[in-house]
């Protein structure tokens, strides 16, 4: 008999983001990296959707024009920048 684990961690994450996003608690993300690529140009290598000090956050790990990697941490609620941290 195989049984299944349920949903890996991600699949709940985006599930969880995807109905906050309904009930209009968060932006979409699309609204989110609309606004990285005007600020932070660069090509997005990762997207973790996570809940940080009671709200509710967009990392994103991209790479710019320099080959540099930066970690861009930004409210889902209003699209406000609250971390960025060059990593090494």
């Amino acid at each position: 008999m195989l049984c299944g684990a349920g949903p890996a961690p991600a699949d709940e994450d985006h599930l969880q983001a995807r109905a906050l996003v309904e009930a209009g608690v968060i932006l979409p993300l699309e609204r989110i990296l609309d606004q990285v690529a005007a600020e932070h140009p660069g090509r997005v290598l990762e997207v973790e959707f996570e809940r940080e000090q009671g709200r509710y956050v967009y990392e994103i790990e991209l790479v710019d024009d320099r080959g540099r990697v930066w970690e861009l941490e930004y409210d889902a609620e209003n699209a406000k920048l609250l971390e960025k941290e060059r990593e090494d």
